[in-house]
C-alpha cells in the first residue's frame, strides 16, 4: 500500500475520532461515568498508567512502522535483504503492538466496567478491542502467510539471479517472462494488502481513541 495512500487513511481515521470524542456528544457522555468514580486511589492510579503507557507505546511504534520505518527501509535496501529483515521483525512489532492492545483495553475495562459503562466508555472499549482483534489476525494469520510466500518467491527470483537490488523493477521484468514469478507475485501482493490492511484497521481503533484521551487530558 503506497505511502500516500497510508498517510490518507491515518488522517481519515484522526479526522473521523472526533465525532467519537465526548464533546461531540456534549456534558451527558463527557463527564466522570459512575464505574469510574467508584475506583479510586493507588490503584486507578495505576490501572490509568498502564492504559497511557501502553496504548502510548503501541500508538507509537504503529506510527514508526508503517509510516517511517518500513518505508525508509524498503527504498534503501536490497530486498531479499529488507524481506529478511522485515520477516525478524513483524512478530515481534505484532506482539508487542498486541501485548500493549491487551493491556490498555484491560485496565480502560477494569476502570469502567461494562455493566456501569457510559455509552461513550463502551465505543471506546469497542475501539481498543477492534484494534487488538486486527493486530492478532496479523501476528497469527497474515504475517506467517507473507513470509512464507516471500521465500518461495525468494526461491524463484534466486534462480533468476534477481533480487539484490533496490526496489521491484526486476521483479516486474523478469516477471513478464517467467510465469511462476508473475503468480507468486500476484499472491504475495494479495496476502500482504491484507496485512497492511489489517494494520491499518488496528492503527484507526487507536487514532479513534487518542480523541478521547485528549479529551481528557489535563495541562
Amino acid at each position: 500500500m503506497a505511502w500516500l495512500t497510508r498517510f490518507v487513511v491515518m488522517v481519515s481515521f484522526l479526522a473521523l475520532g472526533i465525532l467519537f470524542s465526548p464533546e461531540a456528544f456534549g456534558s451527558k457522555f463527557g463527564g466522570q461515568s459512575e464505574a469510574s468514580a467508584q475506583i479510586g486511589g493507588s490503584l486507578a492510579v495505576v490501572l490509568k498508567l498502564a492504559h497511557l503507557l501502553s496504548f502510548a507505546t503501541a500508538w507509537g511504534a504503529a506510527l514508526w512502522v508503517t509510516f517511517i520505518g518500513g518505508i525508509i527501509m524498503f527504498k534503501n535496501l536490497p530486498r531479499h535483504q529488507f524481506g529478511n529483515l522485515q520477516g525478524k521483525m513483524f512478530p515481534a512489532y505484532f506482539s508487542m503492538v498486541g501485548m500493549c492492545g491487551a493491556i490498555c483495553l484491560a485496565a480502560f475495562a477494569l476502570v469502567h466496567p461494562w455493566s456501569a459503562a457510559s455509552y461513550m466508555e463502551k465505543l471506546q472499549m469497542g475501539f481498543l478491542a477492534s484494534s487488538l482483534v486486527f493486530t492478532l489476525s496479523n501476528l497469527l494469520i497474515f504475517t506467517p502467510l507473507t513470509m512464507n510466500m516471500m521465500r518461495v518467491r525468494h526461491k524463484i527470483e534466486r534462480e533468476e539471479n534477481i533480487g539484490d537490488e533496490v526496489g521491484l523493477t526486476k521483479n516486474r521484468e523478469v516477471a513478464k517472462k517467467n510465469p511462476k514469478l508473475a503468480e507468486i507475485n500476484k499472491k504475495f501482493g494479495m496476502i500482504h494488502g491484507m496485512s497492511s490492511l489489517a494494520n491499518l484497521l488496528s492503527f484507526g481503533g487507536l487514532a479513534m481513541h487518542s480523541w478521547y484521551l485528549a479529551s481528557r487530558l489535563l495541562l
